[in-house]
């Protein structure tokens, strides 16, 4: 009898401890963010409680865990295609991906179990999709000195993951297995709406959230508009609602932000810019470092729920919108590479700083900057947020890419993009690219030593191709991922990413003193060569005086020279 009270006293505990929802952050009265192990917890807690809420685990990561997804689905329907059948709404959510910044984290867990509970709302035609938190290995990686200028929590993750690299920049090159998850998670969903919650560096200001949301010129054509026109301001007059004075991101380029500043440019390595590629409407709110830690989960939270509400009260615009930009990207014939921030062109903001001023350093004694809260401002600034394409390329009807590539095949497979393999060897007559200069950093940046300022030429010629190399025709909806990641002057291609490197080095050559006499034959049979080389000898002094570089123009230019030397090896079939 006794055995059996103990029994049912220990089941009583854990049905008691099972239905208490509240969380870390609560509990320590908004001092103290979860552990990585808490909010996986927390949540098999709610998915056993609330029979609306699903978590899979969703891909690998490079701390060893599973990336998570939770989704919040109102009928129970966890399978995204009869979603999208059903016309729901997606949104995705993505935390943690800096753990140091894990305002997203916490107000995630809370607006889960509150709309569970009813206390907050979610309508029928949204459906939630939550990454707990996608950067595992800096979660693991807890400690109270990182991030020495945020006010609180007292302890959190680390930027760098696993591989100390920074996620945010990862989402293109993929690096990391987090990287590659997040993409599977990505094309599963197709979400309508991306969030991305971080927390910023740099000027104190008043605003206790800022908002990056990709550029519109960039997102461009009708969902460009509406994002500009009606998306933004929407959930900036919601916010105001809520008693929050939301403002763009504050990417100042002076000392303070009193002057203004340019809209934050989302390569598609960052998570807005990747998400960009696939239309999808892409935000990164960044709550500010410097308010208590309360005061920023609870802003997390309200720009969510204001979130949910404009993507429900504008679900079927957003839906054709999208669909219309994903039709016309199957016929669109030029797509913009880059683009340049016109400095001429500015909208008026207003913004709430704070004084700033100069006086002796206790460290240096010299003049350094501080902000003084006492003095606070509201004044308009200038937002320099138009920007203009300024490289282009034609789409071809197909790329080829050999099938010796199969890092880049990979990458493009993660994207589910559609491509056959030649059933026979065959020769195609095909646009080729041949780099003919570019610069390249001096130090390593997130592994990688960046190309940039890449300069082409183009050739057309008839490459033979072998059985089993890739065709990739243009007429899919990832025809925009693809223009940007395998145009090598784009700027986070794959070339400017190091992934074709192998043709920057020349593996053919040849003795000088056995090919002077080659090569003296072959300008023989070839007069227009042996024109060309004088032609630049008596144009350039220098040329005309270097034996060693005569020779090595007529090995250029003649069959002996190695064909894939700089030859960019992803050919373009044109119409």
């Amino acid at each position: 009898m006794r055995k059996l009270l103990s029994i049912i006293a220990c089941l009583l505990t854990l049905s008691t401890y099972a239905q208490d929802f509240t969380t870390r952050f609560e509990k320590s009265n908004g001092k103290e963010t979860a552990t990585y192990q808490e909010v996986i917890s927390y949540y098999r807690q709610l998915t056993r409680r609330y029979p609306q809420i699903k978590m899979t685990e969703t891909g690998a990561t490079d701390a060893g865990f599973p990336l998570h997804l939770v989704v919040y689905s109102p009928d129970k329907d966890f399978n995204f295609s009869s979603l999208r059948k059903k016309n729901k709404r997606i949104i995705l959510i993505n935390n943690g991906i800096h753990p140091g910044e894990p305002d997203g984290i916490d107000a995630s867990m809370m607006l889960l179990r509150d709309i569970a509970q009813g206390k907050a709302s979610l309508p029928d035609n949204i459906i939630l999709a939550v990454i707990p938190v996608y950067n595992i290995g800096g979660a693991l990686n807890r400690s109270s000195n990182y991030r020495v200028d945020q006010n609180g929590p007292d302890a959190f993750g680390s930027r760098g993951n696993a591989q100390n690299l920074d996620l945010n920049r990862d989402f293109i090159k993929t690096d990391s297995r987090n990287a590659r998850s997040f993409q599977q998670i990505y094309h599963l969903t197709d979400p309508d709406v991306f969030i991305d919650n971080h927390v910023s560096n740099g000027a104190d200001y008043q605003h206790i959230i800022t908002l990056l949301s990709t550029q519109y010129s960039k997102l461009g054509g009708p969902m460009g508009d509406f994002l500009h026109n009606t998306f933004e301001p929407g959930l900036y007059s919601l916010m105001k609602a809520k008693g929050y004075d939301l403002v763009p991101y504050v990417n100042h380029f002076d000392e303070t932000p009193d002057s203004g500043w340019v809209e934050f440019s989302d390569l598609p390595r960052y998570s807005s810019g990747y998400t960009t590629l696939f239309h999808t409407f892409g935000f990164v709110p960044e709550t500010h470092m410097l308010k208590p830690y309360p005061q920023r989960v609870k802003a997390t939270y309200a720009l969510m729920e204001s979130f949910i509400r404009f993507t429900s009260e504008h679900s079927e615009t957003i839906r054709q919108l999208r669909e219309q930009t994903k039709q016309a990207s199957l016929t669109q014939q030029r797509f913009p590479l880059s683009w340049e921030t016109d400095m001429s062109q500015y909208s008026l903001i207003t913004f709430k700083g704070f004084a700033s001023g100069h006086k002796p350093s206790d460290v240096s004694g010299l003049p350094r900057l501080y902000y003084d809260r006492s003095r606070p401002y509201e004044k308009q600034v200038k937002f320099f947020n138009y920007a203009a394409p300024d490289k282009y390329a034609d789409k071809p009807s197909a790329y080829i890419i050999p099938q010796g590539w199969w890092a880049v095949i990979d990458q493009l497979k993660n994207n589910q993009v559609k491509m056959q393999r030649l059933p026979k060897d065959t020769t195609i007559y095909v646009e080729t690219y041949h780099i003919v200069d570019y610069q390249t950093s001096p130090r390593p940046f997130e592994k990688h030593y960046l190309h940039t300022h890449i300069k082409v030429t183009t050739t057309k010629d008839s490459i033979r191709f072998r059985q089993g190399d890739y065709y990739i025709p243009m007429n899919q909806t990832a025809n925009r991922y693809l223009m940007e990641t395998l145009e090598p002057v784009a700027g986070d291609s794959f070339f400017a990413w190091n992934f074709f490197d192998a043709i920057l080095g020349q593996k053919e050559g040849y003795s000088a003193y056995v090919f002077e006499d080659t090569g003296a034959a072959f300008l023989k049979e070839h007069p227009e060569i042996a024109t060309q080389l004088q032609q630049k000898k008596s144009a350039d002094s220098s040329f005309a005086n270097n034996a060693a570089a005569q020779l090595n123009f007529v090995y250029k230019h003649s069959p002996y020279a190695e064909p894939g030397y700089m030859r960019y090896p992803v050919f373009r079939i044109m119409k």
